[in-house]
């Protein structure tokens, strides 16, 4: 398999864990791959998301005792979608100044959050707030997922399993801390996932978020 081809061109250890495909499930496969792992500190991403090249590390950079941290996305249209990765464009070695330019093409969402700006005291600006929460772009450290039991696997098919896991880490004591300007990713464009369940995985969000007045939607 490819994940196995590639395990052996690294020094690094890799493990593939994986669950039969019987609807979105991401709560569970999240929680069965943290227990795989060793770390002290957990960094999640998507496998529909591209990492910059330094994305661990500035994670890495931005780890404080007492916060979770969550960065945002740079969403990619679907035609240069399709020809990123006809074409196996390296996105993650892409120059700014071509992200520049596919900007002003309108082929991404958006260019500034690529400039590394030092934005200070502004990452923790919003402690509690859930604004832009995704379990695409977030670390965490090991105790605290723990403390908390980590993902909710009640939360099955699309939907606010990552806003769940942000209340349930502010209701332990957890802050945020904004990883923006510095941890954004490259989310490739795919057909929407069937959001059937998403209503009723917003409503029990919202039922804890009853106990946290200051968190808002």
């Amino acid at each position: 398999m490819l994940i196995e081809s590639l395990a052996k061109q690294t020094d690094l250890t890799i493990r593939h864990i994986w669950q039969p495909d019987e609807g979105f499930r991401a709560a569970a496969i999240r929680n069965k791959a943290v227990a795989a792992s060793t770390g002290d500190y957990l960094i999640f991403l998507d496998g529909d998301c591209v990492p910059q090249r330094d994305f661990v590390a500035q994670h890495r950079r931005l780890a404080e005792k007492g916060y979770l941290v969550t960065g945002s996305q740079i969403l990619l249209r679907c035609d240069f979608t399709h020809k990123a990765l006809s074409s196996k464009i390296k996105i993650h070695e892409t120059s700014r100044f071509v992200w520049l330019l596919e900007r002003m093409r309108r082929n991404v969402n958006k260019f500034l959050p690529l400039l590394k700006i030092p934005v200070g005291l502004l990452r923790k600006n919003k402690p509690h707030s859930l604004r832009g929460v995704k379990s695409c772009n977030l670390a965490v450290w090991r105790k605290d997922f723990q403390h908390i039991h980590g993902f909710d696997e009640d939360f099955i098919g699309w939907g606010h399993e990552d806003r769940d896991f942000v209340v349930r880490l502010y209701q332990a004591g957890l802050k945020r801390k904004h990883g923006f300007f510095a941890t954004e990713i490259f989310h490739l464009w795919h057909p929407p996932a069937d959001r059937h369940a998403e209503a009723e995985n917003l409503q029990k969000v919202k039922n804890k978020i009853q106990l946290l007045k200051s968190i808002r939607l």
